[in-house]
């Protein structure tokens, strides 16, 4: 049987840039092993490794290399951002208590939001459309004086919804509010550039552009500093205690240096593949949420009345095509999906949701096939469920 992957949004196979510098670097372990804060010769040669992939994350959002901060993950990045970045607010201007939160945020998000929340921040949902998108006129009547840090994700992890975050950075800035934005979903699919996007800090991750899982990074905007969450050691000057993860940093910047160079044809490419699967889905009565709205140009979230999510995704992973039901972190569910919920959608139509996510190696074959293996599936699980 051949295996169709279109879960990409959940990890991505590794990279030939990833995979070329893993190899090189297994062959000189000398190289490598070391602990990049030793002076002795192999700590330097670890610490060059650890800040050649600084400078090629950094280069990836158009940032200073001394403006990136390791982590073991994108979700660590995210719990660094948002937590760190309140706290700083708060030590500086005690009255900046209050933390506004998209309402489609990543788990990862939303956790960090809940642990400021127990720390005695007040927490405000900033509500979404339909598809997901901030609702800009709410969150500008929403935003005022206490407001220490607005939380919102440059691109959906199940729509592949666009966030109008240009327009948020601008209104948080004129009451002086910082601005987290998880850039994960966005990363190596749409062009990221922080000063352009006007945010305080964007978190990033490895795996999710064809590096290796192990490394994350938040990206923090000039005059911006942060309160570290993991205490103890000197590294990441100060902002993130532990040993940095010299393989999987290494990784993360040849991955991030390839991302940047293959956007521009990669975008164009899956896109066109992405239209086709939707004209393929719209023919087989699919509903498709936010079609009409600006998105990342790999990702679909579908659904059929009638057909549970979950029974839909088993039935293709065993006719040999790996889909998923929404954000790998919350997949072992068999909750609807909170995005949709929380943009509106009935349960029956949210807990249908299909997400497919397409990668570089996709081609018109795997589409073509996907939407082939459809139509029995569908009508099946409606006949079993009656």
């Amino acid at each position: 049987m051949i295996r169709r992957y279109f879960d990409h949004n959940a990890t991505t196979p590794l990279g030939d840039a990833a995979r070329a510098r893993v190899s090189e670097l297994l062959g000189v372990a000398d190289e490598a092993f070391g602990n990049p804060s030793s002076l002795h010769q192999r700590g330097r040669a670890a610490r060059q490794l650890v800040e050649t992939a600084r400078v090629e994350v950094a280069g990836l959002v158009g940032a200073t290399a001394e403006s990136v901060v390791f982590a073991s993950s994108g979700s660590e990045a995210v719990a660094l951002g948002v937590l760190g970045l309140a706290r700083r607010r708060r030590a500086t201007e005690p009255t900046r208590d209050r933390v506004l939160v998209g309402a489609a945020e990543h788990p990862s998000v939303l956790g960090a939001a809940t642990a400021l929340s127990s720390l005695g921040y007040s927490v405000v949902t900033l509500p979404v459309g339909a598809g997901g998108e901030i609702d800009l006129e709410a969150a500008g009547a929403l935003l005022d004086t206490r407001a220490a840090l607005v939380c919102v994700q440059r691109a959906n992890h199940e729509t592949g919804v666009l966030q109008p975050i240009e327009a948020l950075a601008a209104a948080a800035a004129a009451v002086g509010a910082w601005v987290f934005c998880d850039a994960v979903q966005a990363a190596g699919k749409v062009p990221l550039a922080l000063a352009g996007l006007g945010v305080s800090a964007l978190a990033l991750s490895s795996h999710k552009l064809y590096g290796l899982k192990g490394a994350g990074a938040l990206v923090l905007a000039p005059g911006i500093d942060l309160d570290p969450i993991v205490p103890g050691g000197h590294q990441e000057r100060g902002r993130r205690a532990g040993t940095e993860a010299v393989l999987p940093l290494a990784a993360f910047g040849a991955a991030a240096r390839e991302a940047a160079q293959r956007l521009q044809g990669e975008a164009t490419r899956q896109a066109a593949l992405r239209d086709r699967l939707e004209h393929g889905l719209s023919a087989l009565g699919a509903h498709i949420f936010a079609k009409q709205l600006a998105r990342v140009p790999n990702t679909t979230l579908c659904a059929w009345e009638g057909v549970p999510g979950q029974l839909a995704m088993i039935a293709l992973d065993l006719a040999g095509f790996e889909v998923s039901t929404g954000a790998a972190c919350s997949s072992g569910s068999v909750r609807p999906s909170a995005v949709l919920l929380a943009a509106g959608h009935p349960e029956g139509l949210a807990a249908g949701a299909l997400r497919i996510s397409l990668g570089r190696a996709t081609g018109e074959d795997d589409i073509d096939a996907l939407v082939q293996a459809l139509p029995p599936i569908v009508t099946r699980i409606r006949a079993a469920s009656r």
